[in-house]
């Protein structure tokens, strides 16, 4: 991947899973300064449980995550937002009976004045300007897509430096999967966000990515140009 100096961030031979079940068995990855990389592969491959592991919500059995250069033994998820990182779980997750502004207020709580937290929310609302109409409207009665902007701009509140996303097209139909992804290679481009992403929308997603890594089996199968896998006839066959 691009590499500035050294890349934000570094997964070393993470190893990790649920109970005595193991299901990451050694990953090795990195995601540079404002670059977007996709984490790809079948369903069972270990891509949600490598993104938990890396944001500390399940314990790593061995390896490490590096952020900015910094080792963190063990990573945990109060330390990584302080540090710039934000997770957005699949699943399109807010506060379902609070309202928009609500949920953004309550996901900016960790910010040190009430002036950082505005000027997230006004960050959040120029990527989202949907939101802005919406800000009185309970998150529960919100549509799928509407919910999956919400979750993005509760982790945005915060100006992170890299964002974790977990399948952020699942459960939208495809028209609003493609806005979804779009929306967050804009983030990307705008902000320079550093992104990395897990997506089931292969093609798609690699529209969007610099970098790539395909995950089988709870280890990396591949890793390269993003641009690279989605146009290689060979490298779709094998790795997809």
């Amino acid at each position: 991947m691009r590499d500035e100096v050294h890349p934000f961030l570094n997964v070393e031979a993470l190893i990790t899973g649920y109970g005595k079940k193991q299901v990451v068995n050694g990953v090795t990855l990195d995601v540079s300064y404002g670059e977007i990389v996709a984490l790809i592969g079948h369903n069972g491959a270990g891509k949600s449980t490598l993104l938990k592991a890396i944001f500390g919500l399940l314990p790593i059995r061995k390896g490490r995550v590096i952020l900015d250069g910094k080792s963190l033994r063990p990573p945990n998820p109060r330390e990584l937002l302080h540090e710039g990182v934000a997770y957005v779980p699949q699943g399109h997750r807010v506060f379902t009976d609070l309202t928009v502004q609500e949920n953004l207020e309550m996901c900016g709580g960790i910010l040190p004045n009430k002036s950082q937290l505005n000027e997230g929310i006004e960050r959040a609302f120029t990527l989202f300007p949907t939101l802005k109409s919406k800000l009185r409207q309970r998150a529960g009665t919100l549509s799928g897509g509407e919910k999956q902007m919400l979750a993005v701009s509760n982790a945005l509140v915060l100006s992170p430096r890299l964002l974790l996303i977990d399948e952020p097209s699942m459960g939208l139909a495809p028209p609003l999967a493609s806005k979804a992804l779009g929306q967050i290679q804009q983030i990307n481009h705008n902000t320079g966000i550093a992104v990395l992403i897990v997506e089931q929308r292969v093609r798609e997603v690699l529209k969007i990515a610099h970098g790539v890594y395909v995950l089988r089996n709870g280890l990396v199968s591949f890793s390269g140009r993003a641009d690279v896998l989605n146009t290689d006839d060979k490298l779709r066959q094998v790795y997809l």
